[in-house]
């Protein structure tokens, strides 16, 4: 179970990267008739915009396997740490974080109807998922800090963990060019934790 969870953890952060890039690239001019810029509006139906129109399926897949790649990776974390409190709450909050980010295939509503057309079921469980996303994926990277610190086979990430989260936690939140930053530093912490698990296993 734990070398199932370390692979599905370094390949999910993965998939997500290079698929949200080429579908960037692809969907350039539809993203932009969104309303949507790469640095004047960043945040502006992206990425959920991506599973609107042409290929919008193939996003909404990557929002399913990704999330649910990130709560098995969450229960690989619960095995292989020492069993506490706090590491059963972080692999929960993880796990959390994970079906949230499955929800997010929920397609969402453009920004640019929302004062014509009223908001749609399936646009509101995304906006839920977004912010149910938000408030457990970064406590949980909080919380793995201590789990990690108390671990003699981790504690070498328990401060990398705290700094991550320093930089990701305003990134979120103000919604601009940052935001990239919040994506980038996640993705990047999820690899190398991915990747501390699946060495575990080896010894």
């Amino acid at each position: 179970m734990i070398r199932l969870a370390a692979r599905l953890g370094v390949i999910g952060p993965a998939l997500f990267g290079v698929i949200v890039t080429v579908l960037t690239a692809l969907k350039y001019d539809f993203l932009l008739s969104l309303g949507w810029h790469p640095l004047k509006a960043p945040t502006f139906d992206w990425p959920s915009g991506l599973a609107l129109g042409a290929h919008g399926w193939i996003m909404t897949a990557t929002f399913v396997f990704s999330g649910l790649m990130m709560t098995i990776f969450a229960s690989g974390l619960r095995l292989s740490l020492h069993h506490s409190k706090v590491t059963f709450y972080s692999s929960l909050a993880l796990s959390l974080a994970g079906l949230a980010l499955a929800g997010l295939a929920f397609t969402t509503d453009p920004t640019t109807l929302a004062d014509s057309t009223p908001a749609t079921w399936h646009g509101r469980l995304h906006d839920l998922s977004f912010v149910m996303l938000g408030l457990t994926l970064l406590p949980a990277m909080i919380l793995f800090g201590f789990a990690f610190r108390a671990d003699e086979r981790w504690e070498g990430l328990s401060l990398y963990t705290w700094i991550t989260v320093a930089l990701a936690l305003p990134a979120f939140w103000l919604k601009g060019a940052a935001f990239y930053v919040f994506m980038l530093a996640v993705l990047v912490w999820s690899e190398v934790v991915a990747i501390r698990l699946h060495s575990t296993t080896a010894n």
